[in-house]
């Protein structure tokens, strides 16, 4: 067992708002296993909201890799700086590229967790990616491999900050929304086109919905304005819009008032389920089992008959799409009535 407590430790992860989201219970379990560490955690700039306020870390380095940082000699700066830090231990959750090399250049006598294949002779201990276990539980298990037994987490957690939350509310207070009224939210986008659900259904989801006392909310990044907008383009009923409004840690906040979120799989998903919310999850080409959501307050929607189109991996890029044209709006509509009742 590698010993944690009392350790300087700093994790890496460079991947996106998802992917970043689904370590926060691999940071709830290092605590545990070390609850006297001091704990860094190197992440993207655009994405330091989900673990800015997390109290099971100490520290949050930061790097703009799509940005001003996107260079060999601004990845070897990031090293310098860790190096500079004196770490104990290093711990990296994902072999991509920029990571394996900023943790291959940083002096840390102890390196482990996943790495990049040319740069896993100058770690102490190799972690393997289990493709057979979720990708929430396959960070965890890094931690397992390293000898910790409590693997208990509270699942999902962003900590919005408190001008996040004030932000929020004023939103909410602008928006004439009363404590008593029923909030449902709509995430239509993802990064991946063949995620996506037509914007017409989730328009015709949202006017059922609207239709029976519901109050409606489409939120989503600046990338998503169009898809909201051809999609409210089409409702009899007037929904309130969110869409490019709040950063990570408002939007966090601002979902915690929602009584149910419909989304397509994509990193507001996860932050969704972070704020404990029940979701419906709409799932095309993504495998479930490996990137579903990480919650028992979710309900799956795939298309009958599935599609095995994408049985060995995820298409970015598809001819026809049947795993998301043949999802209905009555299973949607469906699956939403569930959560709305309890």
């Amino acid at each position: 067992m590698l010993e944690l407590n009392k350790k300087r430790i700093i994790v890496t992860f460079l991947m996106h708002l998802g992917d970043l989201t689904l370590t926060t219970p691999f940071l709830h379990v290092l605590r545990k296993a070390a609850p006297d560490a001091h704990i860094t955690y190197l992440v993207d700039e655009k994405l330091k909201d989900v673990v800015l306020h997390n109290p099971n870390i100490n520290e949050v380095l930061t790097i703009d890799k799509k940005g001003k940082d996107n260079s060999i000699n601004a990845l070897c700066k990031a090293a310098d700086i860790i190096s500079e830090k004196k770490f104990d231990v290093l711990i990296n959750l994902h072999p991509n590229e920029r990571c394996s090399f900023i943790d291959f250049w940083a002096k840390v006598p102890t390196k482990v967790g996943f790495s990049h294949f040319l740069f896993r002779p100058f770690l102490t201990k190799v972690t393997r990616l289990n493709r057979k276990m979720h990708a929430a539980d396959m960070y965890i298990d890094v931690l397992a491999q390293l000898g910790v037994k409590d693997l208990s987490n509270n699942g999902l957690e962003i900590f919005p900050g408190d001008d996040d939350k004030i932000t929020a509310n004023d939103f909410w207070q602008e928006q004439h929304i009363a404590a008593d009224y029923k909030l449902i939210g709509f995430n239509i986008g993802s990064a991946v086109k063949t995620k996506r659900w037509a914007p017409e259904r989730f328009a015709q989801v949202a006017d059922a919905l609207a239709a029976k006392g519901y109050k409606t909310v489409f939120f989503g990044g600046s990338m998503d304005e169009e898809m909201v907008k051809e999609a409210t383009a089409l409702m009899t009923t007037k929904p309130i819009i969110a869409t490019g409004r709040f950063t990570i840690g408002q939007l966090a906040a601002a979902m915690q008032r929602c009584s149910l979120i419909i989304t397509n799989d994509s990193g507001p998903m996860h932050v969704a389920i972070s704020q404990k919310v029940p979701i419906v999850a709409l799932y095309g080409p993504s495998h479930v089992e490996l990137y579903g959501p990480y919650t028992r307050k979710a309900t799956v929607v795939t298309a009958i008959p599935p599609c095995t189109g994408c049985a060995k991996a995820m298409r970015h890029k598809c001819d026809d799409m049947q795993c998301m044209t043949r999802l209905t709006v009555e299973q949607v509509l469906e699956a939403a009535e569930k959560w709305l009742k309890e």
